[in-house]
C-alpha cells in the first residue's frame, strides 16, 4: 500500500515546478506550555521574537498536540495519524518491555522505533521536489548509544529527510553534570549561549536551494534539566517574579529557557527575512506537548505534560506567511499537530496519504474567520505516569499546583466546546464545556447524560476502527 500511495504522489507532482510552491519552516519548542510566551498571557517571561512572529501572523487559541508526552506527539505529528492508529502512545525506550508500575492494569508493551512503512511530512513533500532537512530533537527511535541517539536504521534520514545533522546544541543536554551544579558563563548583556544546532539550521536557510525546502527545527528548550548559563538573563528574569513565589529561582532559570528559545527563533526567522524569501516561506511555531508542571503552571489549564487535560496536550500555535496569512489575528477554531501533513500537502498541490487523521487547516490560514465543519479530535494515552514512584505521587491532578501527579490510563475526545475523558481502571467518564470551563473544574457527565454517552460512543467507534492498543488487566498487581 506505500509503494501505491508513492507512485500516487509521484503521478500527482509530475507537471509541479520549482517557485510554484513556499518553503515550510516547522519549529517545534520540546515542553513550551501554553501559558509559557508573553503573546499567550504569561506575566513574567519576554518573549519578543515569537510575539513579533505573532503579530506579522496567525495566533491560535484552541491549538493542540496530539499527545501529552514526547515520542508520540512527534510520531502523530509527522504522519498525520493519532497516536491510537499509529500504536506509538509513549516514549521511547533502550529496550523492549512494559511499565514496571504495581496497578490494575497493565499498559501495552514500549513501541520503540517509528515505522518505516508509515509516510512523514517530509517523505510526501519530496514527491513535490521539496528539499527535506531536519535539526534537533528526534527521538523517534530506540535510543542508540546514548540517550536520545539517532539510530542508523530509523532516524531522520530513513523517514523522508535528505539533510540531517545530531547536535544537542546549547540545552543543558550538552554539558550538564552528575552534580547538577547551576553554574554560569561570562556572557555579556543580551548575548545567550552560542547554539550549534540552532546555527545549522540558520545555514541551511542561508545556503542556496534550487527548489522549495520544508525544514524542521526541533528544539531541545525547555525540556528539562531546566537551567540557564546566561547569568545576565537569569537576573533580569528573576527580578520580574515575586519574592514569595514558593519556586521563585526555578521558574527564573525556566523562564531564561523560554527566553533562550525565544532567541533561537527569533535567528531562524531574521535569516529567513535577510534571504529575502519571507513571503515565499510558511513559519509555523508550535510545542509537541504541554509544560512540566514543575515550571510551566499552566495556569488556567487543568494538568500538565502526561496527562490529556488542557494543561497537558493544549499549546502555543503560531503562522506566518507574509502576503497570505492575514497579520495579528487570531483564530479559536481548534486545530492540532496531525493537521500539519494534510495542510502542507495541500499546499504542494499534493494528496493526503491514505489513513491520514488530520484536516488541511490552509483555509484557515489563509481567511481566519473560515468555519470549517467541527471533527472530532481524540488523544489516547493508555500508560501511567510516573512510572517510578507512580505510588507515592499525588491523586488529584490540579491546576498550577507544581506536582507530578498519578496520570491513569485514558482517552480523550473533543467535539465542538465539549470534551469527553475517560478512564479505563475505573470505567468513569469526565464532560467539561471547555468555552465556559477552560479549566475543567465542573464535570457535567452527570447533569449532561446524552452528550456524555454521545461522545463516549465516538471515542470507542473511532478507537475500534484503528485497533487502538488498549491497557489489559495487571496478572501481577497486588494491593
Amino acid at each position: 500500500m506505500r509503494r501505491i500511495t508513492l507512485l500516487f504522489l509521484t503521478l500527482m507532482t509530475s507537471v509541479l515546478t520549482a517557485g510554484q510552491t513556499p518553503n515550510i519552516v516547522l519549529i517545534l519548542a520540546d515542553d513550551l506550555g501554553w501559558k509559557d510566551l508573553e503573546c499567550y498571557g504569561n506575566e513574567f517571561f519576554k518573549t519578543p521574537n515569537i510575539d513579533q512572529l505573532a503579530e506579522e501572523g496567525l495566533r491560535f487559541t484552541n491549538a493542540y498536540a496530539p499527545a501529552p508526552i514526547c515520542s508520540a506527539s512527534r510520531a502523530a505529528t509527522l504522519t498525520g495519524r493519532t497516536t491510537a492508529r499509529n500504536g506509538f502512545e509513549f516514549v521511547t525506550k533502550n529496550e523492549p518491555g512494559i511499565q514496571p508500575v504495581n496497578a490494575p492494569l497493565r499498559a501495552p508493551p514500549f513501541t520503540l522505533n517509528l515505522d518505516l512503512k508509515l509516510l512523514t511530512i517530509p517523505e510526501v513533500m519530496r514527491h513535490a521536489e521539496y528539499q527535506t532537512a531536519f535539526f534537533g530533537k528526534w527521538h523517534l527511535n530506540q535510543h542508540h548509544q546514548r540517550y536520545l541517539g539517532w539510530s542508523p536504521t530509523h532516524g531522520p534520514k530513513s523517514h523522508g529527510f535528505e539533510i540531517a545533522e545530531e547536535d544537542f546544541g546549547a540545552h543543558p543536554y550538552s554539558y550538564w553534570n552528575k552534580k547538577k551544579e547551576r553554574t554560569f558563563l561570562d556572557l555579556p548583556d543580551g548575548q545567550v549561549p552560542k547554539d550549534t544546532m540552532n546555527e545549522r539550521a540558520v545555514s541551511f536557510i542561508e545556503s542556496e536551494h534550487q527548489t522549495p525546502f520544508f525544514l524542521m527545527v526541533s528544539h531541545f528548550h525547555v525540556h528539562t534539566p531546566i537551567h540557564t548559563r546566561a547569568k545576565w538573563l537569569y537576573q533580569k528574569t528573576l527580578k520580574r517574579i515575586p519574592e514569595d513565589h514558593s519556586r521563585r529561582e526555578d521558574l527564573a532559570h525556566y523562564g531564561s529557557m523560554v527566553a533562550t528559545l525565544d532567541h533561537l527563533v527569533g535567528d531562524v526567522v531574521k535569516a529567513i527575512d535577510d534571504a529575502e524569501i519571507g513571503e515565499d516561506t510558511l513559519v509555523v511555531f508550535t510545542s509537541d506537548n504541554g509544560g512540566h508542571p514543575n515550571y510551566a503552571g499552566n495556569t488556567p489549564l487543568r494538568g500538565s505534560k502526561w496527562n490529556l487535560y488542557e494543561g497537558g496536550i493544549r499549546v502555543p500555535f503560531i503562522a506566518r506567511w507574509p502576503e497570505t496569512i492575514p497579520a495579528g489575528k487570531e483564530s479559536h477554531t481548534p486545530v492540532v499537530g496531525t493537521d500539519l501533513l494534510p495542510t502542507f500537502a495541500e499546499i504542494a498541490d499534493l494528496p493526503a496519504p491514505e489513513g491520514t487523521d488530520g484536516k488541511s487547516i490552509l483555509p484557515i490560514l489563509k481567511a481566519p474567520e473560515t468555519e470549517i465543519d467541527l471533527r472530532p479530535l481524540v488523544w489516547h494515552f493508555p500508560y501511567y505516569h510516573p512510572e517510578s514512584g507512580f505510588q507515592e505521587a499525588p491523586e488529584e491532578i490540579g491546576i498550577n499546583d507544581g506536582l507530578t501527579s498519578k496520570t491513569r490510563p485514558h482517552s480523550a475526545l473533543r467535539e465542538g466546546p465539549w470534551k469527553l475523558i475517560h478512564f479505563y481502571e475505573s470505567g468513569r467518564d469526565e464532560l467539561y464545556h471547555l468555552e465556559e470551563d477552560i479549566s475543567e473544574s465542573e464535570d457535567r457527565a452527570q447533569s449532561d447524560p446524552e452528550i456524555t454517552q454521545g461522545l463516549r460512543k465516538k471515542l470507542n467507534r473511532y478507537l475500534n476502527s484503528v485497533q487502538a492498543r488498549l491497557p489489559i488487566a495487571n496478572p501481577d498487581y497486588s494491593e
